[in-house]
């Protein structure tokens, strides 16, 4: 490739970076003060739901961190239910995951739950396409 082909390439990947959506929180996560905290699964279905936290900025972080409660919570249209808990595990190296199976019902939604010193945390809410 030549100088002015290579320039122009770099021109037009800084221009896609700088334009890209900034903080666009994906379906299903939550951004926290401290980090992000996401909840996967088939909802409309059963299946095995996950719920992961990332502490910001934990990329060389080691080791074992403060134990945290990691869950999840349903809704429909008629109500919302109380908290289920997939347990309690130390975050390691800035991150923390559990997986559950449930059974959610078509046009069920549900968020993940995170317990940490005395205060829940929650996404929003994942709910069928």
């Amino acid at each position: 490739m030549g100088h002015g082909r290579a320039r122009a390439a770099a021109l037009t990947l800084g221009a896609v970076l700088v334009l890209a959506p900034v903080g666009v929180t994906p379906d299903g996560c939550g951004d926290l003060s401290g980090g992000r905290l996401c909840v996967e699964g088939p909802v409309g279905g059963e299946g095995r739901f996950t719920t992961r936290y990332v502490q910001h900025g934990s990329d060389g972080a080691t080791g074992p961190g403060p134990e945290v409660r990691l869950g999840y919570q349903r809704k429909d249209a008629r109500i919302t239910a109380f908290p289920g808990w997939f347990g309690t595990v130390r975050t390691e190296s800035g991150s923390a995951a559990l997986t559950g199976t449930l059974d959610t019902a078509p046009g069920e939604c549900v968020r993940g739950l995170l317990h940490h010193d005395g205060r829940d945390h929650v996404t929003e809410w994942l709910c069928p396409d």
